[in-house]
């Protein structure tokens, strides 16, 4: 990444302070440590980024380094700071650090959350948008400069600054503005130097074609799709650090696993080709299968190399390319258009349904989701879990206790394998982690989140506050007491 520094001349705020001059340093790093003592002083600066941290925490070792890269290049106009939560817990406690690392971007004592990459170049970028305004103002000497400035940048052709056009583009700046660099001429000069009439707009790129030509009407809504359906490469390698970019377009993503660079050089080189052909209405991408195998099991893909899916991640949805099959540029081109046109049922990843499903704890998979999970007749809290989670483990056996005590018609107490079993794709939630616990109401299937202590006592004191059938549990519980002795076993 090119890093332009009549970039940061463009607020004034930045050039009136020096942090060096006011922050200690260590002297082999460009990170500003933190204590309570000079916290504020770094919060109250125009512009900063800090990190909350944990010397413990593994994320944080990884950001380490790409942390100190940021730092450097982004001196002195951006400063980065870090403080050590174990340490400085009470700061820690007053700006509500859950987790670690916790980036936060603070404006003169204010802060908001950090949304962007956690890599150097990614953090350098984010940044270096924050320390402009929405729109940077350009003469026409300073366009060339200007767009070359980060790996995607937008500029806009004016006649003044006050047409209904420039106001739209301003209004997709303020929108996309921690995404992307915004800049604007009403220089007639400049629109001559890149054979443009105004009004029109340019996105700049460092990649595919170099830049593209805005060629729809200057609206809100059109612009902001150019522009995220342009920013992104033809056929790029996705991972952890740009996955979000592609979520965030609103498109589906096509997957090529690849297991070497002879899969790229030959299959790759074909399905290429159709990147550009289904420009817009879906986003091709390469992911290396060796080092994320792991994503193609969530997208009910076998690890066997090359294969393809298409994911629509918002809704959930997968349709893998049937890996019986062999990839060719024909059949994968015959696949995206079936899909495009709504001919492809996606895939929905379930276990057996079982033979028999008479204990206590009754077993959800994606095939019955719908009939147990979604039967109105009854509240269902269901346990979404890993086989491998220590936590599940140490829940099973309450769980199985719980279900002995109160599980009835009107109280199902369910468990599914989030591993090996998909939820339905009109599904209202997403798994983030295990276990997941969820009870969904009778007679509307309003879901209501557990979140409390995971004893006997815990659920059913949830279940009798929220349950629809709620006040049938003491009658449940009571009956099951009855048929026991002191010993738990069954009287004859």
């Amino acid at each position: 990444m090119k890093t332009s520094a009549a970039i940061f001349c463009a607020l004034a705020a930045a050039a009136a302070y020096s942090p060096a001059s006011v922050l200690a340093k260590s002297a082999d790093s460009d990170v500003v440590v933190l204590t309570k003592d000079n916290f504020d002083t770094t919060a109250a600066l125009p512009l900063s980024l800090i990190e909350f941290y944990a010397p413990w925490c593994g994320h944080c070792k990884n950001l380490a380094p790409e942390y100190e890269q940021a730092a450097t290049e982004l001196k002195p106009d951006v400063v980065l700071a870090k403080v050590d939560c174990t340490e400085q817990a009470e700061v820690c406690e007053k700006y509500d650090v859950k987790g670690y690392p916790t980036l936060k971007v603070f404006r003169e004592g204010t802060p908001t959350e950090y949304n962007g990459a956690r890599q150097a170049d990614g953090i350098v970028s984010y940044m270096k948008k924050q320390n402009l305004p929405p729109v940077s103002t350009l003469t026409a000497d300073k366009v060339a400069d200007f767009s070359t400035s980060d790996k995607v940048v937008i500029v806009g052709f004016f006649k003044d600054t006050t047409s209904k056009e420039y106001k739209e583009f301003e209004k997709v700046a303020n929108a996309e503005r921690d995404n992307f660099l915004f800049g604007a001429t009403v220089d007639e000069a400049a629109a001559a130097t890149h054979d443009l009439k105004a009004p029109a707009v340019v996105l700049f790129k460092t990649f595919d074609e170099g830049k593209t030509v805005f060629d729809g009407s200057l609206k809100k809504a059109d612009l902001t799709t150019f522009i995220k359906t342009n920013s992104i490469p033809l056929m790029d390698d996705i991972g952890p650090e740009n996955y979000a970019t592609y979520v965030s377009s609103g498109l589906p993503i096509a997957y090529l696993f690849v297991g070497s660079d002879e899969d790229r050089k030959t299959i790759g080189a074909e399905i290429q080709s159709l990147a550009k052909e289904f420009k817009g209405k879906v986003q091709f991408v390469y992911i290396d299968g060796m080092k994320f195998g792991g994503h193609a099991k969530n997208l009910n893909v076998k690890e066997s190399w090359p294969a393809f899916v298409i994911q629509e991640p918002e809704a959930n949805r997968k349709f893998p390319f049937d890996q019986s099959k062999t990839i060719t540029k024909a059949a994968i081109k015959s696949f995206v258009n079936d899909y495009v046109s709504g001919k492809i049922e996606p895939s929905l990843k379930s276990e057996a349904i079982p033979a028999t499903n008479d204990e206590p704890v009754k077993v959800v998979v994606g095939k019955n989701y719908e009939k147990i999970v979604l039967n109105k007749k009854a509240d269902v809290l269901l346990e979404i879990y890993a086989p491998w989670c220590g936590h599940c483990k140490a829940l099973a056996p309450k769980y199985e206790e719980l279900a002995k005590k109160i599980g009835s018609e009107k109280i199902v107490i369910a468990k599914m394998d989030g591993t090996e079993n998909d939820l339905p794709p009109n599904a209202p939630f997403d798994i983030e982690g295990f276990p997941t616990i969820k009870l969904f109401k009778a007679g509307s299937n309003e879901i209501v989140d557990f979140n409390g202590d995971r004893s006997v006592e815990g659920f059913v004191s949830f279940l009798k506050e929220h349950a629809t059938n709620g006040d049938s549990i003491d009658a449940t519980a009571a009956a099951v007491e009855d048929v026991t002795d002191g010993d738990g076993h069954e009287e004859l």
